[in-house]
């Protein structure tokens, strides 16, 4: 195994994490800027209404893309298995 495939090989995993954890962190990101905005302009300060609406808001990413994500993550893991091979050599 070469230094290039194994750099290969690292690449394409954190590239893959990036892209299955993006929609969540972003979503979390907005959802929590627009309750720190909506938090500071009624002074209102409390710990639950920052939690509640990330905790929904994601969970209705995971139940739109979790699909997107779980077929992503399957072919990852195939091509992988299927480099295994190659690998040994």
């Amino acid at each position: 195994m070469s230094l290039g495939t194994v750099i290969n090989l690292l690449r394409s995993g954190i590239f893959q994490i990036l892209m299955l954890s993006a929609p969540i962190l972003v979503t979390a990101l907005v959802v929590g800027l627009v309750v720190a905005i909506f938090q500071a302009t009624t002074s209102i300060q409390e710990q639950t209404l920052t939690f509640v609406p990330k905790i929904m808001s994601i969970l209705a990413v995971l139940a739109l893309l979790g699909g997107w994500m779980f077929a992503s993550l399957r072919e990852y893991t195939i091509n992988l298995f299927e480099m295994i091979p190659q690998l040994v050599r």
